[in-house]
């Protein structure tokens, strides 16, 4: 009975958790974004861009390949108490939680940035050319999308085929900086 009772504080925890986190780290990407783009040329504002694409695409990676990774080989590395195991272990266990996180929370955030800076270039653009053509908004939309949409592709595939390594690695960056394991 009491088993029954905590999963739904428990889910509601959650949710309360990842709305808060949303926010915070909407909030600070959208500042540093903000920030950067502040009286920014074209160069600076294709590389802010590029880098948020790029952090999207990298979370879709993990998420993927923390839903598909096998634990048994965390397990004997975590035997032979080799650097980031148990943090693997810890994201595998949680699986479903950190897929959220890494393609939902980052990704939708990394999503709704890149189309705000989208929508700092397309007007920059239109202010160069002395033109409020619906064309330079539209090419840039899609050369966006088209970019978004085939790194995560790409992403999925290599997911899905490195689950290990990518797991591993990003334990041991979660190592590294000591989340998500009791030390």
């Amino acid at each position: 009975m009491k088993k029954e009772e905590a999963k739904p504080r428990s889910f509601w925890r959650w949710i309360v958790q990842i709305f808060v986190v949303s926010v915070a780290l909407s909030a600070v990407l959208g500042f540093a974004s903000g920030v950067a783009l502040e009286d920014a040329g074209y160069a600076l504002a294709v590389v802010v861009l590029v880098l948020f694409i790029l952090l999207g695409i990298a979370f879709d990676v993990i998420g993927v390949a923390v839903t598909a990774a096998d634990p048994k080989p965390f397990h004997s590395m975590a035997s032979h108490r080799e650097r980031g195991a148990r943090e693997a272990l810890f994201l595998l266990k949680n699986a479903e939680k950190t897929s959220s996180f890494c393609n939902d929370v980052v990704g939708d955030i990394c999503g709704i940035v890149s189309g705000s800076t989208a929508a700092v270039i397309v007007e920059r653009l239109q202010s160069s050319f002395s033109a409020r053509t619906i064309l330079i908004s539209i090419a840039v939309t899609a050369l966006i999308s088209g970019l978004t949409i085939g790194g995560k592709a790409i992403g999925k595939k290599l997911a899905l085929e490195r689950s290990t390594r990518v797991v591993l690695f990003t334990a041991r960056l979660l190592h590294v900086f000591h989340i998500g394991s009791k030390r």
